[in-house]
Parts: structure tokens; sequence; C-alpha cells
């Protein structure tokens, strides 16, 4: 009777053992499962704040995108307003002045003006160009007006023949048509073949009719560009760019400025000072 209560007490124990172990089980599958939950919630949660933050920051970039588009919008009809001017300017110069190299700059400028998109500065900037443009059309134009009713020459000097006429289309070719070319033995003493005055015209030696057609133009340019260096003689002589790159003599700068131009002679000049000397064509010194 003894061994028979302990059998079942012994099979009760490992029942209730056994139910035991199977709600541990039980209870750590749900555990389990609660914990795949909370992670799965917690990556949508943290999914949907990306988005809310990419969205955030999308919308505000569009924004300040079309506040910018905007403001450069806003100042484009003054642009245009110069570049009319421009043009008028152009038409009145034609014939009379060379004007490559500010139909360049101007070309320059509008082709900035239309890749902008985000910085008004660069297209008040570009504004400003063109109108400094049209400013110096309107003062080389004066000057070639000055130059077709003035009635006397330097003392000493003659125009005329067919020497004179070789010179005269040299000068013309190289962009100075209207400035006053005359014939005289006086630059330096005789020893320089030719030179310009700060009042506008140049003088040359009667052998410079004869150079070859290579070496007149680029005589013509050299002398040219001198003329343009006057128009900007304070600033130009004033600017340290100016005196590190040509060490401040003129007639380095006014080789570099025949060789942008086209027209080479025996010294050369590195990019950069080619680009600066550039401007002073259309009278800028950077």
């Amino acid at each position: 009777m003894i061994r028979r209560a302990t059998a079942i007490a012994a099979f009760t124990a490992v029942m209730l053992a056994g139910g035991l172990i199977a709600k541990a089980h039980s209870l750590e599958e749900a555990r389990a499962e609660a914990v795949e939950q909370a992670i799965a919630l917690d990556s949508s949660a943290r999914e949907a704040e990306a988005r809310t933050t990419y969205l955030t920051g999308a919308i505000e970039t569009a924004q300040a995108d079309r506040a910018e588009r905007a403001a450069v919008l806003e100042v484009r009809p003054a642009f245009l307003a110069e570049l009319t001017a421009f043009g008028t300017a152009l038409a009145a110069a034609d014939g009379k002045v060379d004007t490559a190299a500010h139909r360049a700059a101007a070309v320059s400028a509008q082709q900035t003006v239309l890749e902008e998109r985000s910085r008004p500065e660069v297209v008040t900037a570009a504004t400003a160009t063109i109108h400094a443009l049209a400013a110096k059309l309107g003062e080389d134009l004066s000057t070639w007006e000055r130059a077709q009713w003035a009635t006397g020459m330097p003392s000493g000097a003659s125009a005329g023949g067919e020497g004179h006429a070789r010179v005269r289309a040299a000068l013309d070719r190289v962009g100075g048509a209207g400035v006053g070319l005359y014939e005289s033995s006086s630059c330096a003493g005789g020893s320089a073949p030719a030179c310009a005055n700060s009042n506008g015209y140049i003088k040359y030696r009667a052998d410079v009719a004869t150079w070859s057609e290579e070496r007149l133009h680029w005589a013509m340019a050299h002398e040219l560009a001198h003329i343009h260096q006057f128009q900007v003689w304070g600033t130009l002589t004033s600017s340290t760019t100016y005196q590190s790159l040509f060490g401040g003599d003129p007639e380095f700068l006014a080789n570099c400025m025949a060789v942008v131009r086209g027209f080479p002679g025996s010294v050369g000049c590195d990019s950069d000072q080619q680009a600066w000397a550039s401007a002073i064509w259309v009278g800028a010194v950077r």
C-alpha cells in the first residue's frame, strides 16, 4: 500500500514537472515573439522617421532653390536692359572702331547669366560688365570721331603716299580704324621705328612701310596697345598685378596685348599674362 502511494506521488511529480517545462517553453516562445514584434515596430518607426526627415529636407531644399531662382530672375531684367544698350553702342561703332574684344567679353557675360540659377550677385556683376563695355565703346567712338575732325598733325609729320596707305591698312586691320597715323622720324630721335602718343595718334618711320605684312601688323598692334594703355594709365601704373606680371614694363605689356589680338612678335608671354593683358583692350585693369 505504501509502495503504491509512493509510486502515485512520483508519477504525479513527474507530470507536474512536465507541465511546468511545457509552460516554460510556451512562455519563452511568447517572449521571443514579443521581442520580434518590438524590433519590427522599432524598425518601422525608424523608417518612418527617416522618411519624414528626408521629406522635410527635400521640402526645405526646394523652397530655398525656389527663393534663389526668384532672386536671380529679379535681377535679370536689368541685365537685359544693359545688353540692349550695348547692342545699340555696337551698331553705332560698326565700321568705325574694332569691337571684337567688346563682343567677346559680352558673349562671355551673357553665357554666365544664362547658366546661373542661384546667385543673383553673379548676374549683377555681369550687368556691370556689360554697362562698362557699352561705356568703353562710346569712348572709343568719340575718339574715332575726334580723329575724323582733326585738322592738324604733329609737327614734322606727314600723311599720304603709297607707304602711308600700306601702314594705314595695317593699322586698320589690327583694330585701329580712326586712330591718327603720321609718318615722322621723331620717335626717340629717329632710333625707334614707331611710337604712340598719349594724345591718341601713332607715328612711324618711313622704312616701316617696307616691312613684311606680319611684322607690320605686329608693329601696329603693338603701338595701338599703347594707345589703349594711355586710356587707363593711372590705374594701370598703380596696379600691383601689372607690376608682378610685367615688371611695370609697358613695352612687354604691349607685346602681350598684340599676342591676344593674334599678332605675336618675337617676345612671348604666358597664359596668365595674356589673360590679364586682354582686359586692357576693353579698358579694364584687373
